[in-house]
Parts: C-alpha cells; structure tokens; sequence
C-alpha cells in the first residue's frame, strides 16, 4: 500500500517532534530489549554464571540490526511479542541463543524498557516546558510596565500589566515543571523480579545465593542510570507510577491550555496575538480574518493530553493480583501519545510565545475606556482634599457613571464619564491627568515581575542552560 492509502496519527504527521518520534519508535524500543539482554548477560558472567566472552561480544554485535521483518514472522506464528525478537536475535547470535533472557521473563525487557522511555520522555517535555517558561518571562520583561485592563468573571476589574499576567501564566508552568521533575527523580526502574516478582527463577540460577540476586538488580539498576528498583513489584512494575505521569502530563497541559485560552481571548479583544506569516491563511472564506490556530490547536491537543490520564487510572485499578494482560493494549497507546501530544503542543507554545505580538495602542485605548470608573475612588479623594463634601462627591460620581455606563451599554457610545465631571463644579481643580495616569493603578505588578524572574525563573534558566535549543518552525 502506498502511504497515503493508510492511516497515520496526526501525532506523527503534523505534531510531535522527530526527538519524541525517537523515543517511541519500534527500532528504539526493541534495541533496548537487546540492550537489557545484553546486560543482563554480562551481569550474570560477572557474578558467576557459565555465560562466555563469545556470547556477550555476539550480543554486542547485534544490538541495532533488527530483522523487523522475521521478527514479525515469528510474532504471527508464537503470538508472543517478546519471544519473536528472542527468536529473531537467536538467528543471528546463534552461540548467545541459549543465554538470551536467562532467568527473565518478558516485563524484564517490557517495563524495564517502558521505563527508560518513559524518563527519556520527561526529560524532553521538562526541558520544553523550561524553554516556554524562559520565553514566557522574558516576554514578561519586556513588558512590566505596559499596563492594561485586568479581568475577573471576565469582567473589567483593576488594571494589571501585560508583563504580570505572562507570569501568572508562567507560574502554572512552573508549578508543573517542579512536578515533572519530582516525579523524573522518584522514577524507579523494575529490575529482575522474575515472573511474579519472586526472583525465584534467578535465585535457582544462583543456586539460593541471596546476596548475588540482589547484587544482579543494584548492577542493572546501575547500568541503565536507575538509583533504585521497585521493592515489591508482581510481574510488572506498579502501573500506578503510569497513572501519576500522565497525571503529570495532563496536569502541564490544563495549563498549558489555560495560557492559550488567554491568547484567544485577547487576541479576540485585538490587544495580544500569536504569530502569523505574510502569507499565512486566516480563512478560505473570509479573507481579512486572522485567527489564533495555534493556540487553538494547542488546546485542541491539551484535551487530548488531559482525557488519556483516565486510561492510566483505570489501569492501575484494574490490576489483578501479580497482574494481568489487560494493561498491554491501552499502555500501548497512552503511554506514547501522552508524550506525542504534548511534545507537539509545547513546541506550538514554544513558537507562539517566541512571537507574541503586542498592540500597544489598542490596549491603553480598552484600558482608558474603562478607567474613568475604576478611578472614581482617587478622583473622589482628590476634591476632598480640595475641601468638598466626601458625600456629596460620592453622589455626583455615582450619577455620572450611571449615566456613563448607560450611554454605553444602551446607546453604544463611547464613555464620556471624563466630561461629565470634568463640567461638574464639584470635581472644580482636580488633576485628571495625573489621577487617570494607568500605572498608578498597577500595584506591584512590575516588581512583581522582576521578583519572579530573579527568584523563580533565573535558577530554572541555569539548570537547563545547554539544554534548550531554538524555537523549532511547525511543520503546519
């Protein structure tokens, strides 16, 4: 069949990144299998087992050249994924066929190797997440003081600065970014735990020697850079450690999704948008349009992300015992496509937030349109001090916003609460100017801003200093 006469994942053609692709892909997968037989050969030689230098250097030799192809022709006839590629690496390494996968049995290469994956994956989506965060505040910077018009219940409150609200944004990631980590460094690796998590059959082969058992785990263990494996474990490694890391994942995604939900909507109020090339497409129909794809495509992704942590959680409530075979199937899939999608959406992010444009004018125009009520207070303060009555003030104040707001609620007109007190004798030597100025409403909001980036962000930039490479262009 020809490529395009079969389907391919989105997650593939169009999201996740060729370094996750990697890490996931068949060839990575089954040559850590042969990696573990290898080294689980060697550690066997070392502590004593009749295992030759010939075998081992025949295993070495066959580590990256797999036949997929006969082992597939094995799969169909043994039904059994583990046992094809034994077969398919007993063809070629003949003389360590009879010390493949001694003692083992098929979650030594199954979890062992999801394991691997699953830490090599963390610490991608950990670095890019560290990338987002790091463009995210030197955006943040770049406008601490640019105020604008902040929202509760999505409704215009008390100004806030555009640079204050990429660190609340940035915030969520780090708080997730900590987790990730957390969970990176807790990561523990399943060992040799034999068929029910006894050890029994590498017990035999060590003739009751406890001490070499454990000794065969800490070398492995050692080998694949693990501190530590499970201390009790059936078959396979427990499947609630999968729960907690796509919790993780789902967890940087509802943030993540959150951030983008602010870029649509203030992209819809013209005050902040994400990138758009020169001859980028907004519309097939309607040509001016100019939307905000990529964070809606983020999204799109994120929900994705978020739904497939319950896979895990069932999972892990459906274990039975020692275990059993009805995790394979749905681990397949959830595990890989957890990270795909979210490796593809933090790329978008990382190319959104590395391009964010700011329409400068326009904000202060939506910020000034609301201030005249948000400034009522002060103003009201200022001909007090002028020596008028406080309650009086406050009554004329209150009728002119009234009659402010219904003039732009009902009639559609621009807010002229400006005017009218300004003609009122009340407000008679009071400063607009200086009281209407929109940074004396910002608070904190631009040393908070610097606070951040120094106490939070700045540690967060040296530890992954060289480990973050440009903004990668999407593929679409």
């Amino acid at each position: 069949m020809d490529a395009h006469d079969r389907y391919r994942s989105p997650l593939v053609t169009r999201n996740a990144s060729a370094e996750m692709l990697a890490v996931w892909s068949p060839r990575r997968k089954f040559s850590t299998w042969r990696t573990l037989w290898l080294a689980l050969a060697k550690s066997q030689q070392t502590l004593g087992l009749p295992i030759t230098d010939e075998q081992i250097d025949e295993l070495r030799a066959h580590l990256d050249d797999i036949d997929f192809d006969a082992a597939g022709d094995y799969e169909k006839r043994l039904r059994h994924d583990v046992m094809a590629h034994i077969q398919a690496l007993g063809d070629v390494a003949p003389t360590a066929r009879p010390i493949v996968h001694l003692g083992a049995t098929s979650q030594f290469v199954g979890c062992n190797t999801d394991l691997i994956l699953l830490r090599d994956s963390l610490d991608i989506i950990a670095a890019k997440t560290a990338a987002v965060i790091i463009q995210l505040t030197d955006f943040a910077t770049r406008h601490r003081d640019t105020a604008t018009l902040a929202f509760t219940h999505f409704q215009p409150a008390q100004p806030t600065t555009v640079g204050k609200r990429a660190t609340m944004w940035a915030q969520d990631l780090v708080l997730c970014l900590e987790r990730i980590e957390r969970t990176r460094a807790d990561l523990q690796f399943r060992g040799i735990k034999g068929t029910t998590g006894t050890a029994a059959s590498f017990l035999h082969l060590f003739d009751g020697d406890h001490d070499k058992v454990k000794k065969l785990d800490a070398m492995l263990c050692e080998r694949f850079g693990f501190e530590r494996s499970y201390a009790a474990t059936g078959q396979t490694y427990p499947r609630v450690v999968d729960a907690m890391i796509l919790s993780d994942c789902a967890c940087l995604a509802a943030a993540i999704h959150r951030m983008c939900s602010d870029i649509r909507l203030l992209a819809h109020r013209k005050e902040i948008e994400e990138p758009f090339e020169a001859e980028q497409v907004g519309s097939s129909a309607m040509p001016y349009k100019r939307n905000p794809m990529r964070c809606e495509r983020a999204t799109g992704l994120c929900r994705f992300v978020i739904s497939l942590v319950h896979n895990a959680y069932d999972t892990a409530a459906t274990q039975w015992l020692e275990r059993t075979l009805d995790d394979s199937a749905n681990r397949r899939l959830s595990l890989p496509e957890s990270f795909l999608a979210l490796d593809g959406v933090l790329d978008i992010c990382r190319n959104v937030t590395a391009g964010l444009v700011v329409h400068q004018q326009v904000i202060r125009a939506n910020l000034l349109a609301e201030l005249p009520f948000m400034a009522s207070e002060n103003l009201m303060m200022e001909a007090v001090k002028l020596g008028r009555d406080r309650q009086a003030v406050h009554e004329a104040i209150r009728q002119h916003a009234q009659a402010a707001a219904k003039r732009v609620k009902e009639e559609g007109l621009p807010n002229d609460l400006l005017d009218r007190l300004a003609r009122d004798p009340l407000m008679a030597g009071v400063n607009f100017d200086e009281t209407l100025d929109p940074g004396a409403y910002v608070g904190r909001a631009p040393e908070q801003v610097d606070e951040f980036v120094m106490e939070i962000v700045e540690p967060i930039r040296a530890r992954y200093a060289g480990k973050l490479d440009e903004a990668p262009d999407l593929s679409v």
